[in-house]
């Protein structure tokens, strides 16, 4: 029988891995340091799961969850966006040295397989082509531009760039603290496969969304965001002009993911690192979320504000090709569906 430890595995997506996890009747182990600023209420635990509360941090802790343990899915960290700079040593912390810190416990206990939740933002701005067809990847927003209401990038000449599904081998270009703090996880975790003979494994999970979101907390998802307001009885506030593209994923077929990767980490080879997009495949604006989300909770309809977050990417989308041929995964919850579902299914407690 499998034994997996999930850190973060009261979270968001750890607690979808830790029940998908079980299904299989594996056995398994949870480290999560509850924090506040992430759960609200009284968090229990599956019966059949051993959980510990501790932070990833605390070596003594690691040694004492990783004994015994087969494999590791690491969904612990610091989400979102972040309100402004003053975040980054949070950020740094919660997810680089958390993961430096787990990964030496690792080599210490003999673990040699791992799971990692990355992001897409570690690519920065979406894939593009010009003009003439050529790829390209347009630079960093200018304020100016932005101001302007100029939102969507455009080639040195002004001419409009087509969007692309992003491959995992595109240039990695993180443009906040958070996106910077994931691609540092999977350096390290590369370093650590290579050093150690490990299997590691980076999930670049697109926009996840599904029951059990974190709400009334500005580093949730927008689709959390949008859930909240129409829960106050609120229009969504959509920013810029909601044409911003995305893939949302159901958070179910994130832990169907994981679970892919797991048994791909069993028959991989020692030392080898390898990331994969995680998305539906469907691409969807902003504004369609919003739309979706108010028609569904039979709420008032989305405004579009003009507002905009600089370090935010005007687009990005997924190829997941590389998982559906590799791991052999592929979502099973269309975008229509999941959004039915998730705009009546019992919110998660808010945090304090």
């Amino acid at each position: 029988m499998t034994t997996l430890l999930v850190t973060g595995g009261a979270g968001f997506v750890g607690s979808a891995i830790v029940d998908a996890a079980l299904d299989r009747d594996w056995r398994v182990r949870v480290i999560d340091s509850l924090r506040p600023d992430v759960h609200g209420g009284d968090y229990r635990a599956d019966p059949r799961v051993e959980f510990v509360t501790a932070d990833i941090r605390d070596p003594d802790a690691l040694a004492v969850v990783l004994f015994g343990v087969d494999v590791v899915s690491h969904q612990a960290a610091k989400v979102g966006l972040g309100v402004d700079f003053s975040d980054a040593p949070d950020y740094v912390g919660s997810n680089d040295l958390g993961t430096a810190t787990l990964l030496s416990a690792m080599e210490q206990s003999g673990v040699k397989r791992l799971v990692l939740a990355s992001s897409m933002a570690v690519y920065g701005e979406g894939s593009y082509r010009d003009v003439t067809g050529r790829s390209t990847r347009p630079g960093p927003r200018r304020v100016d531009e932005l101001d302007a209401g100029q939102f969507d990038p455009v080639d040195e000449k002004g001419e409009p760039l087509e969007l692309e599904l992003i491959t995992e081998d595109a240039p990695l270009e993180p443009r906040n603290v958070y996106a910077i703090s994931k691609l540092t996880q999977e350096y390290l975790a590369s370093a650590w496969a290579r050093s150690t003979g490990g299997r590691a494994v980076a999930l670049r999970y697109h926009n996840v969304y599904g029951p059990g979101m974190p709400q009334n907390t500005p580093y949730a998802g927008v689709a959390s965001l949008f859930r909240s307001s129409l829960e106050r009885g609120e229009s969504p506030r959509v920013f810029e002009d909601g044409g911003q593209r995305r893939d949302f994923v159901h958070v179910r077929d994130v832990a169907s993911a994981n679970l892919a990767a797991i048994e791909w980490t069993e028959t991989a080879t020692d030392g080898e690192f390898r990331a994969f997009n995680i998305g539906s495949g469907e691409v969807h604006t902003v504004g369609e979320l919003a739309a979706e989300l108010s028609a569904a909770s039979d709420g008032p309809k989305p405004i579009v504000s003009g507002e905009y977050r600089l370090g935010d990417v005007r687009h990005i989308t997924a190829s997941s090709e590389r998982a559906r041929t590799e791991l052999g995964w592929a979502p099973a919850i269309s975008f229509e569906d999941g959004l039915r579902e998730f705009a009546s299914a019992p919110p998660r407690a808010s945090v304090s």
